[in-house]
């Protein structure tokens, strides 16, 4: 589709493909088609520029008394308040900054542990990234229960099981926004009420979730949520919002040289300040698809379309896929749920990493395997086969690159 068909609102994301350095590469005379955003998206010019600033600039650690090192206390401050707005929060002292979600996560589970008592018990899912499993799940060697909501075969949570297994012991409910791997967006709002009832804390992976919609922790009523940046167009940066006093109410790792009040408490060591600068620089660029007179409504904008765009572009896919009788697709369809654009599906010939090395020889960007969200692949019987192949949908991709995805797999479901 070119921008003479397509609507003139999308025709924006078209154009600004240009801001992307990285769509020009080929491979075998074709220009790469960067499918895989699940794992991790391309990255803007704008976003590039603001790390090599940094570097060249003012790369200074923080707490000094000379100016390059209060330029970087302020470039911290700075984008907390941007992370912030991004969020939905209310404070900048509700953003934790670290390596990537996984680590931020490990460091609050041990902080919690020390507040939890023996017996008390911990809620997680089965469509759950492990990095939203394996840091409660350690904390049965704690004598914390830990116990986890049934996955039903068509992608979606029980929500029945997750009301059956809260109980007056239940301390904390964590799970996704989104499935990584299924594309399942999950029924956040009835978790917090279900958590509520027993006066539980609700943390919220929104890694996968993030880069697709507006988030807004204050009309989610988590306690903590979790993403990392370079899932929507960032670097390499964890992220974490808590509840404004919770984590003073913590004790995570840390030395005592480190600032003992929120949010840094849980930040140990040495941030990486280039890549912070482009975090902000990151929602700034998402920022500026949207409009409004202000950061949030440009940002609350931005993700409204961006949800739309990659919505129309994830149907596409999913209806090409359904008329390839030898495609097996897994997750919620289009109709039934809010949907994330994230399609995951098995070729009955072939398993998925010969799919996904065809595909990559045609200048397909794709992934196989189960994405570290490994406990809904085996829930539905697809690890021993090697997992599936995930299609990810971002900002910069188009109706072509759907188009030739769904050519190329036809050719490779014909053994061609």
């Amino acid at each position: 589709m070119t921008m003479k068909t397509l609507p003139a609102k999308f025709t924006t994301f078209l154009k600004r493909r240009a801001d992307f350095p990285s769509l020009k590469r080929t491979r075998n005379r074709l220009l790469l088609a960067y499918l895989d955003g699940p794992a991790g998206t391309q990255v803007p010019r704008q976003v590039i520029d603001a790390i090599v600033h940094y570097y060249t600039t003012c790369n200074a650690n923080t707490h000094g008394c000379f100016i390059t090192t209060r330029e970087s206390d302020q470039l911290l401050e700075d984008t907390r308040e941007v992370i912030a707005t991004f969020l939905g929060a209310k404070s900048s002292r509700t953003i934790s900054l670290g390596a990537n979600m996984t680590t931020l996560t490990y460091s609050l589970s041990r902080g919690i542990a020390r507040w939890l008592k023996p017996r008390d018990e911990i809620l997680i899912t089965q469509l759950d990234h492990e990095a939203n499993r394996g840091p409660w799940l350690a904390l049965r060697e704690h004598g914390i229960v830990v116990r986890e909501v049934v996955l039903k075969q068509e992608g979606t949570l029980d929500y029945d099981d997750m009301r059956a297994k809260t109980t007056s012991r239940t301390r904390l409910i964590a799970l996704g926004g989104a499935s990584n791997a299924l594309g399942t967006v999950n029924n956040i709002a009835l978790a917090r009420e279900i958590a509520s009832s027993v006066g539980a804390w609700l943390l919220v992976d929104a890694v996968h979730y993030a880069p697709h919609f507006p988030i807004d922790v204050g009309a989610l009523d988590a306690d903590f949520l979790v993403c990392s940046a370079y899932k929507f167009y960032g670097p390499h940066v964890g992220i974490l919002y808590a509840r404004e006093g919770l984590l003073d109410e913590l004790e995570p790792d840390r030395l005592r040289t480190q600032d003992q009040i929120a949010p840094y408490k849980i930040e140990t060591g040495t941030l990486n300040h280039a890549a912070i600068a482009g975090v902000k620089a990151a929602i700034e660029y998402i920022a500026s698809f949207g409009s409004g007179a202000d950061l949030r409504s440009q940002i609350v904008s931005a993700m409204q379309l961006i949800a739309e765009y990659e919505h129309r572009l994830a149907i596409a896919l999913y209806d090409g896929l359904g008329t390839i009788p030898e495609v097996t697709i897994y997750g919620p369809d289009f109709e039934s749920s809010h949907r994330a654009p994230t399609i995951s599906f098995t070729l009955a010939s072939k398993t998925a990493e010969e799919v996904c090395t065809q595909l990559g020889d045609r200048g397909i960007c794709a992934w196989d395997g189960h994405f570290y969200a490994i406990r809904p692949i085996e829930v539905l019987g697809l690890l021993e086969r090697g997992g599936v192949t995930r299609i990810g949908i971002s900002l910069y991709n188009t109706e072509e690159e759907i188009s030739r995805l769904l050519r190329e797999l036809k050719q490779i479901a014909k053994g061609k």
